[in-house]
């Protein structure tokens, strides 16, 4: 289940990068607060349930318009990703 919670966070990485043109630290930064958040989960690092839902809530509200949110990730509806 981790692993599958850790590809969804780096899917959201990436697409999000794409889109808006920016690096995965600088989004790290924008998303978790940490630049080095998805290079460490690439490494195989842990996060908690916590900081999963954060950052998945990060990107749900920040999602670039135009751009297609990914169909294997769960999106938070919007009153979820408010909190």
């Amino acid at each position: 289940m981790e692993t599958e919670l850790a590809n969804h966070l780096l899917t959201l990485s990436d697409r999000y990068c794409a889109a808006e043109s920016l690096s995965e630290s600088t989004v790290g930064r924008l998303c978790a607060a940490d630049g080095r958040f998805f290079p460490r989960i690439r490494e195989g690092k842990t996060f908690t349930a916590k900081k999963y839902d954060e950052v998945v809530g990060w990107f749900s509200k920040n999602w670039p318009s135009g751009a297609e949110w990914p169909v294997a990730v769960s999106r938070p509806r919007i009153s979820e990703a408010a909190q």
